[in-house]
């Protein structure tokens, strides 16, 4: 697995094996929604380990932390063909809550974490590996 982020042809962000994360912010999110989910990224056993079965977090590999912004995860197609983005958190909530995320995790994780760039036309490269992609919804904590 690896990722990266590019703006303007200038890589930004770019990781190996590790987690990309696609963050949307929701109006009513809030640093309770940060600390859940910071927590669960770093502790979520989905790596695999010397028999195949995914039983490693993204720390036990010592995995890289990408967040990229992605306020499109919240697109209601309900009505009509083009997409609406009203849950989607304006950007005077979603910037310091994104920022806080980011800075949160790499206290959680103990390293540094890779960004995009909140708000920019970003190409967003990923080799997912298996392919493992999940769905995390502080909102439910299944």
């Amino acid at each position: 697995m690896k990722a990266s982020v590019t703006v303007g042809g200038e890589v930004i962000g770019q990781i190996g094996p590790g987690l990309l994360i696609l963050l949307g912010i929701e109006g009513e999110d809030g640093p309770e929604d940060i600390d859940y989910l910071c927590g669960k990224l770093t502790r979520l056993r989905i790596f695999s380990d010397g028999k195949g079965k995914m039983n490693r977090s993204v720390m036990d590999i010592d995995g890289g932390l990408l967040v990229v912004s992605q306020f499109t995860l919240y697109a209601s197609t309900k009505k009509g063909n083009r997409p609406g983005f009203t849950r989607s958190a304006p950007p005077a909530v979603a910037v310091p809550l994104y920022e806080q995320f980011v800075a949160r995790l790499g206290e959680v994780a103990g390293r540094a974490v890779a960004t995009g760039e909140f708000g920019a036309d970003m190409q967003v490269a990923l080799v997912n590996d298996g392919p493992v992609t999940i769905w995390m919804d502080s909102r439910a904590r299944e």
